[in-house]
């Protein structure tokens, strides 16, 4: 069946989450990676930094010469990988069929036809929901959907479509295609191939010759042709929330008010999903980054706060071990939908607190999670 492929890319992602939660670093050269004083590289960097010459895995000692007056960072992997979430779920409400290759890259599979008018409201949700560049390429298929995503960068929208390959493919650097790096680049040059669409007219047999096995794919892509198979998964497979304290934790009451609150949220974005879980886990991080997983499947799957969190704290009891601790998850998985019953014909406590819990849903969804919090919060 034919279909419009969808690559998202989301641009200079670490950097891009950071300028969100910290606005004074937005137009700055910022720079996400290890120490200049050691052997640490460059994650990635804003668009900013990338015009001194900063690019992805170059040291940073280098990247810091090259823009003495950048901002560096360490990354802060679990906030990406939170965002990250955040992206999948927009993505969930357009079709089931993704494909995620990355923490900042997804296929998207829609019916024929659909790509370009999706991609557009997909970009429009991503920069006004949660305030990040994207840059969307649509295609028949992954390889032209790539390479069209490369072309929109920064933050722009590009479709290449099988007619469009003598005019938007050919005149492109042959390394533009996958496979081609700097070794094979060099070797196409020496024989007069620097662009793709001297790569397409380039005799196979002499091609073979020059990079045997691979030649024919080679060529193949030169043409704008991919027979790959996109495996897309059709369902979201799971929904997750950490935290990492400012400075260790050593009260287990800490930890268990910030488990409360972690279930909370999690719960919340399981019922604007549609969604019940099946499977509750933990994620408990001490202060020498030993980190440690469990999980309980549950009798019956819920979406409930309080039957999450009850989980939660049994499992944090029993296998938290012992402080301090620097990092705590809540993971739910094992998800299914969600057929939401009338709140007007029981009233046992499971009813009564499905109503507490749809009126809190409201507030949130109207005023933001911030208008509720846990009493617990009040104590000092």
């Amino acid at each position: 069946m034919k279909q419009d492929i969808l690559l998202c890319d989301l641009d200079a992602f670490y950097a891009s989450v950071e300028q969100l939660d910290n606005p004074s670093l937005r137009g700055k050269p910022l720079i996400i990676g290890g120490s200049p004083e050691g052997r640490g590289v460059v994650s990635t960097c804003s668009y900013e930094a990338r015009k001194y010459g900063v690019r992805s895995a170059m040291p940073m000692k280098k990247a810091v010469e090259l823009c003495p007056a950048a901002v560096i960072l360490p990354p802060n992997m679990s906030r990406y990988k939170e965002v990250s979430e955040e992206i999948l779920r927009v993505f969930y409400k357009f079709t089931p069929e993704i494909l995620q290759v990355s923490i900042d890259e997804a296929y998207l599979g829609l019916p024929d036809g659909k790509g370009y008018k999706t991609a557009k409201k997909i970009r429009a949700v991503v920069r006004k929901d949660l305030g990040l560049p994207i840059s969307i390429g649509v295609s028949v298929n992954m390889l032209l959907a790539k390479i069209a995503s490369e072309l929109a960068k920064p933050d722009d929208l590009k479709t290449i479509w099988p007619e469009d390959v003598p005019d938007v493919l050919w005149p492109l650097p042959v390394d533009k295609l996958p496979g081609i790096g700097p070794s094979t680049k060099e070797k196409l040059n020496k024989h007069g191939i620097k662009t793709v669409k001297e790569l397409a007219n380039f005799p196979e047999e002499k091609l073979t010759g020059l990079l045997g096995s691979n030649a024919s794919l080679l060529k193949s892509y030169a043409h704008g042709h991919d027979n790959r198979k996109i495996f897309f998964s059709r369902e979201m497979k799971s929904i997750s929330k950490e935290k990492t304290f400012p400075e260790d934790i050593f009260g287990r009451d800490c930890v268990i008010s910030t488990l409360s609150e972690l279930s909370e949220e999690v719960g919340y974005r399981l019922r604007a999903e549609g969604m019940q879980a099946r499977t509750v886990s933990i994620k408990v991080r001490f202060a020498d980054f030993t980190t440690i997983t469990r999980d309980k499947t549950l009798p019956e799957s819920t979406n409930m706060d309080n039957e999450i969190f009850k989980s939660v704290k049994e499992l944090f009891r029993r296998h938290g071990g012992k402080p301090p601790w620097r990092l705590v998850g809540v993971k739910l998985s094992g998800l299914e939908c969600w057929k939401q019953m009338s709140l007007l014909s029981s009233d046992s406590p499971r009813n009564k607190e499905r109503k507490i819990t749809r009126v809190k849903d409201e507030l949130r969804g109207k005023y933001g999670k911030a208008v509720l919090y846990s009493a617990s919060k009040l104590i000092k």
